[in-house]
Formats: C-alpha cells, sequence, structure tokens
C-alpha cells in the first residue's frame, strides 16, 4: 500500500462523519441519510449490507427501512413486518450491542421467518446496533456478514459511534421540520385572523352595522354552506360574495 493509498484509508472515517453530519448544515431527506450511513458501514466495516430501522416514537415520524441494497432492504422490510429479527429486538431492548449467529441451532426458534431468508441471501452472522436518543433506542442498525467470525470491538465502536451522529442529525432535522411546520401553521393563523378583520371592517361600513354583526354574519354565512370563515372574508374584500347573502335573514 503506497503512501497516499494509507492517508486515503485514514481519511475514510472522517470522511464518513462528514457525510453523516450533512444534516446540521444542508436539507438532506432521513432516507437519503440512512442509505449515507448503511452504505459508509459496508464501506469501513467488514460487513457485507447493512440495513437501518428507524421507528421515532410521538409523532416525530413514521418508520423509516433503509439498506445497503435491495436485497437487505426486503429483508429489514419483512422483518418488520414479522415483528421479528435483529433490528425488531434491538427496538425492544437495552442499548447495546449485539452479536448473533444466523446458523446456530437457536437462531430460527428465535426468527423463524426472518433467520431462512437472510441465510438464503448469504448472511450468516448479524451485528445489532442502536439507534439512541437520550437513553431510549429508536431505532437499530443491522451489520450483516458472510463469515461467522464476529466484528472485532474497534469496528462494533465505530459503528456504534456512526449510528450514534445519523440518530442524532435525524432527530436535529425532524425538530426543525416540525418546527418549520409550526411556523407555518402559525402564519396561516395570523393571516386569516388578518383577513377576517379586515373584511369584518368592510362589512361593518358597507351594511352599516357592528363589526361584532358583521363578523356574526360571516360566520353564519360559512356554516351554513360548509364554508372556511376566512375563505368567506377573502370573498367579502374581493366581492365575490354579495353583501345582501350576508344579511340576517340570509
Amino acid at each position: 500500500m503506497t503512501a497516499m493509498s494509507e492517508k486515503q484509508q485514514e481519511q475514510r472515517p472522517a470522511s464518513a462523519f462528514v457525510a453523516l453530519a450533512a444534516p446540521l448544515v444542508r436539507d438532506v431527506s432521513v432516507p437519503d441519510l440512512l442509505h449515507t450511513l448503511t452504505q459508509h458501514c459496508v464501506s469501513l466495516l467488514d460487513v457485507s449490507a447493512a440495513g437501518v430501522l428507524l421507528d421515532i416514537p410521538h409523532g416525530q415520524g413514521g418508520v423509516d427501512v433503509v439498506a445497503s441494497d435491495e436485497y437487505t432492504r426486503a429483508l429489514e422490510l419483512f422483518g418488520l413486518e414479522w415483528d421479528e429479527g435483529p433490528c425488531r429486538d434491538c427496538c425492544r431492548s437495552p442499548a447495546h450491542i449485539t452479536e448473533a449467529r444466523l446458523d446456530a441451532d437457536d437462531a430460527c426458534p428465535r426468527w423463524p421467518r426472518y433467520t431462512p431468508r437472510a441465510l438464503l441471501l448469504g448472511f450468516t452472522s448479524v451485528a445489532t446496533v442502536p439507534l439512541c436518543r437520550q437513553g431510549t433506542v429508536v431505532g437499530a442498525l443491522s451489520l450483516l456478514h458472510d463469515r461467522p467470525e464476529p466484528l472485532d470491538a474497534g469496528q462494533l465502536r465505530l459503528a456504534q459511534a456512526l449510528a450514534d451522529t445519523a440518530t442524532m442529525c435525524v432527530i436535529q432535522q425532524r425538530v426543525m421540520q416540525g418546527q418549520k411546520s409550526q411556523i407555518a401553521r402559525l402564519q396561516g393563523t395570523l393571516e386569516s385572523r388578518i383577513v377576517i378583520e379586515q373584511a369584518k371592517g368592510f362589512l361593518s361600513k358597507s351594511r352599516g352595522c357592528s363589526a361584532d354583526q358583521a363578523f356574526i354574519r360571516m360566520r353564519t354565512y360559512a356554516r351554513n354552506r360548509q364554508l372556511n370563515l376566512a375563505d368567506v372574508a377573502r370573498q367579502v374584500l374581493t366581492g365575490d360574495v354579495a353583501h345582501t347573502l350576508l344579511d340576517p335573514e340570509r
């Protein structure tokens, strides 16, 4: 190995962490970020494939299933459907790395449908790394390989560090998305209130009634026709609703 290639080899983990931290500085979708995680795991670790199951609770996002290749993604999707497999177990267990032989005698009873399909794909062992948020497991990273030898401690530490970085960025991104959605809702509410107040003033002046009476007329008109009150207010301002239709007898 040349000096240049050795230097490039040393830089690969750093490049992986930079790529996983991308959502902190620019917009990256969660599936793309998780796919980047699986790709770097295969590149940096002694594994054949990697999959991720991300299941963040409390309405912060749905379940994401991503893998380094389509066959492994299908395997993880089957595990989700069957409610079994290393990722599902990891999401229910304490936050620590586990390893299992898929060709061991106790593997099939443990995962009766997942194990045969994994063996069919050539995988004989799996290491599972938790994706944690403040001590709570919100997902799992599966590292599948076709040899019975376990990953060494250094590779497992690197896998956990990669998983932690990705999890932090996913949570941060979803928090930011939630904040943006809340701001958009508040902005929409404010704009609707402004339009309604403008329409109340306009209708009050044009019909010779109080602002409260104008509001009641618009609200009654909207309810009787199952319309949005803000939309009715806009129609009042644009003249799309005849003011006579807003009289009390209407």
